[in-house]
C-alpha cells in the first residue's frame, strides 16, 4: 500500500531488483558502524522496489507529465523573475517571447479568424469547428510536400542552433561589438519548447533573455534593450538555415518559416490590457513541455519496430502518410544518420522538447533531488516521531550507503492497479512547485 501511495498515480511505473544499505560511518577514524538500516526488493510486498516513470508525455503517464509540467513552470518562471539559486534582478532584463514557425509544405484547412475572434472560411469554403478532424490536413494530399516536412523536422534542432549563433552575431553588431568582445559585455540566455502543430510540423516557443557577461548574476550593459534584442532575433531567424540532404537530385536547405511572432515579456504584476506576462509566458510553455505529435496530429506516442504496425493502428490519414514517408527515407543509407525509422512515430523530429542555456535558470534536475530531498526530509521527521531518539550533537558519525538495482519490468500486476486505483492520495505531487 505505501510503495502504491508513493507513487503518486504513476501509471507505468519501473520495478527494480536489488538491494540498498546504510551503515554508520565514523568521519575521524572512517570506521564502518553497523548497519542502520536495510532494504531488499524481495522483502517488499510488490517483489520489486516501484519508482515512478517519469515520462512526460501526458498520453503514457498523466501523474508524472505533471510532475513535468509543474517542473517546467517553475523552471521558466525562475528566469523570468528569479528564485530557485536566481537571482531576482532577472525580472529587469530585456526579454521577450518569440514564436518560430515551419515553412509552408502546402495549403492545409485551418481556421483564421480576425482580431475581434470572428472565424473566417478555409480555403475549402468551410468554417471549420475547433476540433474539426480535418484542421492540418491538406487541401490536397497529392501536392503536398510530405518528403521536406519530414525532412524539415528532422532538422529542426539544427536550425535552431544556427539561429543561437546568428542571434549572438545580431546582437553584438547593434551594440558595435565584435562577436569575440560580445561576450565580456554580455551573454544571451534562452528556454525554449518544441510544439506540434496541427500540420504535424515542429516550432518552437522560447524566452529569450539579455544578461549581463555573467548571466542573470550581472545586470545587462546600457545598450541592451528590448527593442534591440528582438531586432536581433527578427534578423537570426531570417538568415538561419540549415544544409540538407540532395534527395533523388532534389536538393533541401531548411529555414523558419515567415510566420514569427515577438512579443516582449512583461512584469506579473501587469495583468490587464494586452500585457504579456510572466506567469502566461510561463503557463504556456510548460503547458506545451508535455504533449508530443500525437497531441496535435493523432500520431503514436511510441516508436514502431515495423510498417505494417501502422495498419492496426488508429491514426489519421495525413499522420499515417507523415509515418510512412519517415519510415521509407529511413530506408536510404545517405540520411542514416536522421534516423528516420527510430523516430518516425515523432514524425522524424528527434530533438530535445525542452532545453535551455545554463545560465538562464534552475535545472530540472536540481529541481527534482530538492523534490526528493523534501521527501526524504518527510519521511524522517515521520520516523523520528514514531521512534523518538535524542540527537547527539557531539557525533562524528555520517552515513554511508551502498546500493545496487537492475531493471526487472514495467508496469503494475492486476491487483496492484486495482489497489492503486482505490488510492486517491496525491503524495506524488506534493513538493513538485516548491
Amino acid at each position: 500500500m505505501n510503495q502504491l501511495r508513493g507513487l503518486g498515480g504513476c501509471a507505468t511505473p519501473i520495478r527494480l531488483d536489488g538491494h540498498r544499505t546504510e551503515h554508520a560511518v565514523n568521519t575521524t577514524t572512517g570506521e564502518i558502524g553497523p548497519v542502520l538500516h536495510h532494504l531488499n526488493s524481495a522483502d517488499l510486498p510488490a517483489g520489486n522496489l516501484l519508482v515512478r516513470c517519469n515520462n512526460r508525455r501526458t498520453t503514457r503517464c498523466p501523474s508524472c507529465a505533471e510532475i513535468y509540467r509543474r517542473d517546467t513552470y517553475q523552471l521558466i518562471t525562475a528566469g523570468l523573475r528569479g528564485g530557485k539559486g536566481t537571482p531576482e534582478r532577472v525580472a529587469t532584463h530585456p526579454r521577450v517571447f518569440a514564436t518560430f514557425t515551419a515553412p509552408s509544405f502546402g495549403r492545409v484547412h485551418n481556421r483564421p479568424t480576425t482580431q475581434n475572434g470572428t472565424t473566417l472560411r478555409c480555403r475549402c469554403g468551410s468554417k471549420h469547428a475547433k476540433d474539426a478532424p480535418e484542421l492540418g490536413s491538406p487541401l490536397n494530399p497529392e501536392t503536398y510536400d510530405y518528403e521536406t516536412a519530414v525532412l524539415w523536422n528532422a532538422h529542426a534542432s539544427k536550425i535552431w542552433a544556427r539561429f543561437s549563433i546568428y542571434l549572438r552575431r545580431e546582437v553584438a553588431k547593434r551594440a558595435g561589438l565584435s562577436q569575440r568582445d560580445f561576450k565580456e559585455f554580455a551573454r544571451v540566455s534562452f528556454a525554449k519548447v518544441a510544439e506540434y502543430q496541427a500540420r504535424g510540423a515542429i516550432h518552437f516557443h522560447a524566452v529569450i533573455r539579455l544578461d549581463g557577461p555573467d548571466g542573470g548574476d550581472t545586470p545587462p550593459p546600457a545598450w541592451a534593450t528590448t527593442d534591440l534584442l528582438a531586432d536581433a532575433i527578427q534578423a537570426a531567424a531570417t538568415a538561419a538555415e540549415a544544409p540538407g540532404p540532395v534527395v533523388d537530385g532534389r536538393a533541401h536547405t531548411f529555414a523558419f518559416g515567415t510566420q514569427l511572432d515577438i512579443r516582449p515579456i512583461r512584469s506579473a504584476d501587469l495583468d490587464g490590457g494586452t500585457e504579456l506576462t510572466e506567469r502566461a509566458v510561463a503557463a504556456y510553455i510548460a503547458k506545451y513541455a508535455t504533449k508530443g505529435a500525437e497531441t496535435a496530429t493523432g500520431t503514436l506516442d511510441r516508436p514502431i519496430r515495423f510498417l505494417a504496425e501502422l495498419g492496426r493502428k488508429s491514426v489519421p490519414e495525413h499522420a499515417r502518410r507523415l509515418i510512412r514517408t519517415a519510415w521509407t527515407l529511413g530506408a536510404r543509407k545517405d540520411l542514416a544518420e536522421l534516423r528516420l525509422r527510430a523516430w518516425a512515430h515523432m514524425l522524424g523530429f528527434r530533438g530535445h522538447f525542452s532545453t535551455k542555456t545554463r545560465r538562464y535558470s534552475t535545472t530540472l534536475g536540481a529541481l527534482r533531488t530538492a523534490r526528493a530531498e523534501w521527501r526524504r526530509l518527510q519521511a524522517a521527521i515521520a520516523h523520528s516521531d514514531q521512534n523518538p531518539v535524542p540527537a547527539n550533537p557531539d557525533s562524528d558519525d555520517t552515513t554511508l550507503v551502498l546500493a545496487h538495482w537492475a531493471f526487472a519490468g514495467t508496469g503494475l500486476t492486476r491487483s496492484e492497479e486495482w489497489l492503486a486505483a482505490s488510492l486517491t492520495d496525491t503524495t506524488g505531487l506534493e513538493g513538485a512547485a516548491a
